[in-house]
């Protein structure tokens, strides 16, 4: 009995040293020295200086993360970027347009969000609808839900799969889009109210139109109509695409479509309903100079018009609509984190605080210390803060019924935007010389299906060799 008792405490003995030396405390070993989060951002528009303050209250409340932002210039950056990451030399962070997803994503430079960071749910009731459709598989899932008939209520279940399944590939920062600028000294002079419509838009340029006894126009009542001196053109062809019933931006090649490209040129066009012409200096200076009533662009435009004419009385209002639809054209940008990020999880909880009210708040009083305003806020919650100023009021207004496509102007991504905006470029201006815009815009239907393959579609799948 004694001999079993002492073998099973030597038993015991040597099981509990194994376990002491396996899983206890070690007076020998050093710790585990842990790695140190530092988190690589660039950005484009925005300095460091103004950024700081939003890196400095992280800090505050994460002291182990290190964020560094750079600021980057927009020449080759869309290409030079995607090479970084490519080679694993790029930034963990880093902005994109809201045109560009598609091209990030065929090339394997997203890492999604976290699920624990970002619910599809929370960042629906977050920011726009347009956010949604440009920055997650939204679209992916409506496409898969709208070609199966037998689903009753489709909103309903996209909703319910997006909640449950959707992915999220980036934040925005800010919302902005196109919007109609007008000297308001002009106007007033003429008694004109702001248009709400496009009729009451086409009335009001021809109004305002000063035309001399050579018929050469003096003041023009809007800058549109051609595409060599109106920046911003293509956005503006972009919303009258979606704008117009039964019009296609992705197939624009019929009857319909040919209508968006004729009503567009005629403002340069047709004799009695001209108000721009290819003598004017590009829209944005010409507008600044006081030469323009109505001038459409996007939010950013505003401070370049003060730094060219602090003495231009301007306001902002909403785009005209047609009867019946509202629907505003979005250019903006956001961030994204790399695939290659060492702390991607870290990441994204930082783009999540540059999200938050008080983040989006702090970087829009920085940004009006040294301008005229920061950028629109991309919450929802946030639109009322906004939506009375004379200025960036509209294009929070407009947040709801923002649309966006590959037509994005002034990204010089030397991808997917320009090459839209080639296409495009050469049916409006075969339209302006009297072209018949059906025939020019089957060429741009070709050119549309190309560039989608290069950089929205999936590669195809290479056949197994026989």
């Amino acid at each position: 009995m004694m001999k079993y008792l002492i073998i099973g405490v030597l038993v015991f003995a040597v099981i509990a040293g194994f376990l002491f030396w396996k899983f206890g405390p070690s007076f020998n070993k050093e710790p585990e020295e842990k790695i140190p989060v530092v988190i690589n951002i660039w950005g484009l528009w925005e300095d460091e200086k103004l950024m700081q303050p939003v890196l400095d209250e992280y800090k505050r409340t994460h002291p182990d993360v290190t964020i560094n932002y750079q600021y980057q210039s927009s020449q080759n950056y869309r290409t030079r970027t995607q090479t970084k990451i490519t080679a694993n030399e790029g930034p963990d962070i880093y902005m994109v347009n809201n045109a560009w997803i598609s091209m990030f994503l065929k090339s394997g430079s997203i890492y999604p969000a976290p699920r624990e960071v970002f619910t599809s749910q929370e960042y629906s009731q977050t920011f726009y609808p347009v956010v949604r459709d440009d920055f997650t598989n939204y679209l992916i899932l409506k496409a898969a839900i709208d070609s199966s008939p037998q689903i009753a209520d489709k909103n309903k279940a996209l909703q319910d799969q997006f909640n449950s399944d959707g992915v999220i590939y980036g934040i925005p920062r800010g919302i902005d889009g196109l919007a109609l600028y007008y000297n308001v000294d002009i106007l007033n002079a003429a008694g004109v109210q702001v248009p709400k419509t496009w009729n009451e838009f086409r009335d009001a340029a021809t109004k305002l139109t000063v035309v001399d006894q050579n018929n050469i126009i003096k003041t023009s009542g809007a800058a549109l109509g051609l595409t060599g001196n109106v920046d911003h053109w293509p956005d503006i062809v972009g919303l009258l695409f979606y704008q117009q019933p039964n019009a296609r931006i992705d197939a624009p090649a019929n009857p319909t479509g040919g209508d968006v490209l004729k009503f567009y040129t005629d403002f340069a066009r047709v004799s009695a309903s001209r108000v721009w012409d290819n003598t004017f200096e590009p829209s944005t200076e010409a507008f600044a100079a006081g030469k323009v009533a109505f001038y459409f662009g996007p939010s950013w435009r505003a401070h370049e018009l003060r730094q060219m004419n602090p003495r231009l009385n301007f306001k902002i209002a909403p785009v005209p609509q047609l009867a019946g639809k509202q629907v505003a054209w979005a250019n903006y940008w956001g961030y994204v984190v790399s695939s290659r990020a060492q702390f991607p999880k870290e990441s994204w909880e930082f783009l999540k605080f540059m999200t938050s009210q008080e983040a989006e708040k702090l970087l829009y009083q920085k940004a009006s210390e040294t301008r005229l305003f920061g950028l629109p806020y991309s919450r929802v919650d946030l639109q009322k803060d906004l939506l009375n100023d004379p200025l960036t009021g509209a294009f929070v207004a407009q947040g709801p019924y923002y649309k966006s496509w590959y037509l994005n102007s002034d990204t010089h991504d030397q991808g997917i935007s320009d090459e839209m905006i080639k296409y495009y470029e050469d049916a409006v201006n075969s339209t302006t010389n009297n072209g018949d815009p059906v025939g020019a815009l089957g060429t741009t239907a070709k050119g549309i299906q190309q560039v989608l393959d290069k950089y929205v579609r999936p590669n195809p799948v290479a056949s197994p060799s026989k």
